[in-house]
């Protein structure tokens, strides 16, 4: 007698369906299986697990009558219908804490390559130019970093940055008396007014979606670096290049992007302008997604699943 089946339809590491199946799970591990084929079949299935394959909608919803949890290989649950899932009784399952390390390491790597200029510097001497007045960087030291989000994610860039001799505001709309010894709590008037730095650690939801907008970086005092690796349709794009241009922002940092993936990506208006900036680093949403990260998601879904 089994505990119900699980319907694995996206890349976990394989220690998510050792973990299940020794609970007493049947197991069905399909990272190649279609949104059409997982339509025809989900009716059988009381687990679906799942990254970034498709969405976790209504209509699948409707057609999965005895799932009982969706497990998401990730910290965000914008890819499911939370409302609906939940109010047919479906818990939810996520794993911020297993690439909130990763996180938190990306977000300083892109902090420290803009502040010093490392892509422009290596791309310069590759092509036969020695520029160092036009590659003076800035030091972190003394300067102040505005986390937006103190969750997991947040938390973990703030440890990072414990040893560079900054000081970290942090604000969360949904959370009170979180200070600790890495980050002060801080009103949002603060983050705009003293930020040398911004950081977004912050989910997608209807209020966030492009929260970042042109007058949202109009309020900030002072140059800043900017930095997402949270969701890219909270930021407008268009607004991170008019804040550019406008020396609001000296240097962005964008790991995730309003549009993904090609050929969409290359066919959004402000696409030409994105790459031609020297003042921007891509990197494809990555952030997350170590070869660390891949098995200890896995591993925090299992146990997550094991205390359902």
């Amino acid at each position: 007698m089994t505990k119900g089946k699980i319907l694995i339809v996206d890349d976990l590491h394989p220690v998510f369906k050792e973990n299940a199946a020794a609970m007493g799970y049947q197991v069905d591990d399909q990272p190649l299986i279609t949104r059409a084929e997982t339509l025809d079949i989900i009716g059988d299935y009381d687990g679906i697990a799942v990254r970034t394959k498709f969405l976790i909608d209504r209509e699948l919803i409707l057609k999965a009558q005895k799932l009982k949890f969706v497990a998401r290989a990730g910290a965000g649950l914008d890819n499911i219908d939370e409302a609906f899932a939940r109010e047919r009784g479906i818990a939810l399952i996520n794993a911020p804490e297993g690439n909130c390390d990763a996180v938190g390491e990306h977000s300083l790597g892109m902090l420290l390559a803009l502040m010093n200029n490392f892509v422009k510097a290596d791309q310069e001497i590759r092509n036969g130019i020695w520029d160092r007045e036009g590659n003076r960087g800035y030091e972190l030291k003394g300067k102040t970093v505005g986390i937006i989000g103190y969750g997991h994610m947040g938390q973990a860039f703030a440890k990072r940055l414990a040893g560079f001799g900054v000081t970290v505001l942090a604000y969360d709309k949904y959370k009170t008396g979180f200070s600790d010894k890495y980050a002060r709590e801080a009103s949002m008037e603060e983050i705009v007014k003293h930020s040398d730095v911004l950081s977004l650690h912050i989910p997608l939801t209807p209020e966030t979606r492009l929260m970042v907008d042109d007058e949202y970086f109009f309020h900030f005092r002072k140059p800043i670096f900017f930095i997402n690796t949270a969701r890219g349709e909270i930021v407008s794009v268009q607004a991170v290049l008019n804040a550019i241009n406008k020396g609001k922002i000296i240097g962005a940092g964008l790991d995730v992007l309003q549009t993904e993936k090609f050929p969409a990506l290359g066919e959004q208006e402000w696409y030409p302008e994105l790459i031609g900036s020297r003042k921007v680093l891509l990197s494809p949403h990555v952030g997350g997604w170590t070869f660390d990260s891949y098995r200890k998601i896995s591993e925090v879904l299992a146990q997550k699943l094991e205390a359902l």
